[in-house]
């Protein structure tokens, strides 16, 4: 799992770094208002429906079932059960596009209620231009379940690279030729969408798997199992978007640009949790899967504890660093152009308390994971929405002395509660070993505030970044900055001999600390 998840995660840095650029380009060309929030709420619809019937639900559902018939039916059934659920979601996903296009103006009124006019109507027709982008992302969602069931990540992990470069193409190839020039960004996040489903087909077509329409296997019960793992999953797996949403949904009714500042501070803390977060649940599901249905119960608890103890060892010291330097990271990337100052300081503080979560965001991935290569999907629905509630709740109770920063820190909170839930959940079908899990957690904070204590000291005494300073000058105190702090962690990580550290510098293996 551990050389699956390093590959995962260095395509996956790539295709954050294009991420990156894309936001740039959009911060510089857009700015925060209007324009952009329209954007963000239309891309965000979408983006929702990928993580609702997509990656969300298709792929944790699929994996583990697509396996089993592996193990049980063998590669030849098995590939013939992929293509005969292949044909009958492509039919569903036809639908599905068609109405979002046609609902557009509801959908955009639910999730962005307190837009006026002008808003409400360059969202809806945004909306109607990015929604087929459901269609082939989901599609992508499938092809992905299926090349990462053969231990297959390079495809999928490198394909969101292609969105990123069609959208910031589409900033300065399309856009400046239009009466609408934002129109252009969502035309290149349906082109974008296209060639991640290209993209796909001639690794999927190696594995074996046959793109002609088929209904063979259409009674067959594995096909029947998917759709029902699929139907509390949508919910259950796509928490986060859903909590993201309703920020959405609340922000619409606070000072334009404050979407946009909850969207970009977002983007900063998805950097780590796509690198590291996610690329360890996607290379566990397929392991966890494949020891589940070998019924190796004790290989599934270790790595199970191996994916929550690496995840944790990374993510407290990122949230440790994005707090300490956030500000300048924020002002490198996004200040300039129409993005202000004064964005930067919203941005930022905004930052700062989905940085609170960032462990539970991380941590929920993988245990999210875990539930589902047993095949177990009502327990995570069943805590995603106690966790869904409590968003709603903090969100409006925390909005209007916080305003947007409230919207941040109430999703931050009932992410925290939702991870902890699940683990208790969790303890009751194996055992995870929460005490150990804990100690390790306590020297990764032990070693994050160390770190972050020492890199405020230099960043405050010795290398300042402000406005006034170049480009260049910025980006290297920066680099100098996020070297020195990822040492320090490393040096005093190893000094109490933190055994993750040796998985990073690759000296050894894992036994758990």
């Amino acid at each position: 799992m551990k050389r699956q998840a390093l590959q995962i995660g260095s395509i996956t840095l790539l295709s954050r770094i294009f991420g990156l650029l894309r936001d740039i380009v959009i911060a510089k060309q857009f700015g925060s208002g209007l324009v952009t929030d329209a954007f963000f709420v239309a891309f965000k619809i979408p983006n929702l429906l990928r993580r609702l019937l997509g990656e969300g639900s298709l792929t944790v559902a699929f994996i583990p079932v697509f396996t089993e018939s592996i193990h049980k039916e063998g590669k030849e059934k098995a590939l013939r059960l992929a293509n005969t659920f292949l044909t009958l979601l492509s039919l569903i996903l036809c639908f599905v596009s068609i109405l979002g296009i046609v609902l557009s103006p509801l959908i955009v009124k639910i999730q962005a209620y307190g837009f006026d006019s002008s808003s409400y109507k360059l969202a809806v027709l945004l909306t109607r231009i990015t929604f087929p982008y459901v269609f082939f992302i989901c599609l992508v969602a499938f092809f992905m379940g299926v090349l990462n069931s053969f231990k297959h990540f390079f495809a999928p992990s490198f394909a969101p690279v292609l969105l990123n470069l069609s959208i910031i193409s589409s900033a300065f190839l399309i856009s400046p030729h239009l009466r609408t020039p934002v129109v252009g960004l969502a035309i290149g996040v349906i082109v974008g969408g296209f060639l991640q489903l290209l993209f796909q087909i001639p690794w999927a077509i190696k594995y074996g798997l046959s793109l002609k329409p088929s209904f063979s296997l259409i009674n067959h019960p594995s096909i029947k199992k998917i759709f029902l793992l699929m139907i509390p999953s949508i919910f259950g797996s796509a928490v986060y978007q859903l909590n993201q949403f309703i920020s959405t949904f609340l922000a619409s009714f606070l000072q334009r640009g404050s979407i946009s500042w909850l969207y970009y501070a977002d983007r900063l803390v998805q950097f780590p949790l796509g690198i590291f977060a996610i690329s360890i649940s996607t290379a566990a599901l397929p392991e966890l899967s494949d020891h589940v249905s070998r019924s190796k119960k004790e290989r599934f608890e270790r790595t199970l504890f191996e994916a929550l103890s690496l995840t944790f060892f990374i993510s407290i010291p990122a949230s440790a660093g994005l707090i300490v330097l956030g500000k300048p990271i924020i002002m490198i990337l996004f200040e300039r152009g129409r993005f202000l100052f004064s964005d930067t300081e919203n941005t930022y503080s905004a930052l700062f308390f989905y940085c609170l979560g960032l462990w539970a965001f991380s941590g929920i991935r993988v245990l999210v994971s875990a539930f589902y290569a047993m095949q177990d999907t009502k327990t995570p629905v069943k805590v995603a929405t106690l966790s869904l509630f409590l968003n709603f709740i903090l969100g409006l109770i925390l909005m209007h002395p916080l305003k947007h920063n409230g919207l941040a820190l109430s999703l931050s909170s009932s992410s925290s509660f939702q991870f902890l839930l699940l683990l208790l959940f969790l303890k009751k079908k194996a055992d995870l070993k929460i005490k150990k899990l804990a100690l390790n957690s306590a020297k990764f904070l032990f070693c994050s505030v160390i770190m972050g204590i020492a890199v405020h000291l230099v960043h405050k005494n010795y290398l300042p970044i402000s406005s006034e300073m170049g480009i260049l000058t910025k980006m290297i105190r920066l680099c100098y900055l996020i070297t020195t702090g990822v040492f320090i962690y490393l040096f005093f990580s190893k000094l109490i001999k933190v055994k993750e550290v040796d998985i990073i510098l690759k000296k050894g293996g894992y036994h758990g600390n």
